[in-house]
């Protein structure tokens, strides 16, 4: 009797264990479709299209590549720069790196004008010419400075505390100088250096997503099915790592979220409405 309920116990042990053994090893199976409706029209499957399942969002994934090729941060491009350093620190104070950008002018005030070099010099040639009345004129030459010294900072001492009453006076006379400061606008250099970072983690996001996030992938056939099996269970996105898939005037792009149970398979549909407009996402 003893020895019965001894085989019986370990036969139990041995189905509970076998059973466990199981179910660690389940897995599940994802279930997508995918479909785009362009504007007016009916939805259209997208056709031998391939999708990533990845274990973390791309998004995520997109600023781990910009962390490994970082951007400038803004005040050290600003330091960089061959302006003066009146300049530079007004252009972190007001967060500006645009200066022809409109209402840029609003910005400046009349001790700005007298103060910064190169907004003196955009006030000048935007108000030379006699178009603004009663503007003081210089009476001194950049020859003379080394020519005549003496002479020369006498005319400068007795224009530039003229030209400060002139400005303040007449604040108006400020608007629109934004245009002349062209020649001392970082906008382009600082805009090139952006186009290179978001090229350079353009490039290293996907790399980066399927070598280390990568589950599965699979191309959808011509109905924009694809079943993807043997997912251990979890949490995924399913995504297009920022390629596009085009019907009519929409393109999409896809980073969506599914969480794959074993059993039954799970069922996606990406379309319009989960997905991301494709030039909107681009920088």
């Amino acid at each position: 009797m003893r020895n019965r309920l001894s085989l019986l116990i370990f036969f139990c042990s041995f189905l509970s264990l076998g059973q466990a053994s199981f179910g660690q090893g389940a897995t599940g199976t994802l279930d997508l479709t995918a479909r785009i409706a362009p504007t007016g029209a009916r939805p259209e499957p997208v056709r031998q299209f391939t999708f990533y399942i990845l274990t973390k969002s791309y998004a995520v994934v997109l600023k781990e590549a910009a962390a490994e090729f970082p951007l400038a941060e803004r005040d050290d491009f600003i330091n960089n720069l061959k302006i003066s350093p009146e300049l530079k620190a007004w252009m972190k104070q007001h967060a500006v790196i645009d200066l022809t950008a409109p209402d840029v002018d609003k910005l400046i005030t009349p001790d700005d004008v007298m103060n910064i070099p190169e907004f003196f010099a955009g006030y000048e040639r935007s108000n030379s010419g006699g178009v603004t009345n009663g503007l003081p004129m210089p009476k001194y030459r950049e020859a003379d400075a080394e020519a005549n010294p003496a002479k020369y900072f006498k005319l400068k001492q007795e224009y530039m505390p003229a030209t400060k009453k002139f400005v303040e006076s007449h604040p108006a006379t400020i608007s629109g100088m934004e245009t002349e400061l062209g020649g001392v606008n970082p906008k382009y250099k600082w805009d090139k250096a952006l186009q290179e970072h978001n090229q350079k983690v353009a490039q290293l996001a996907p790399d980066l997503a399927q070598t280390k996030y990568l589950a599965a992938k699979g191309d959808t056939d011509l109905d924009g099915h694809l079943v993807i099996k043997g997912l251990p269970p979890g949490n995924y996105w399913v995504s297009s790592l920022g390629l596009d898939a085009a019907s009519g005037d929409r393109r999409l792009i896809w980073d969506v979220a599914v969480t794959v149970q074993s059993g039954a398979p799970t069922q996606l549909i990406l379309s319009n409405i989960n997905g991301q407009n494709f030039n909107s996402t681009r920088p």
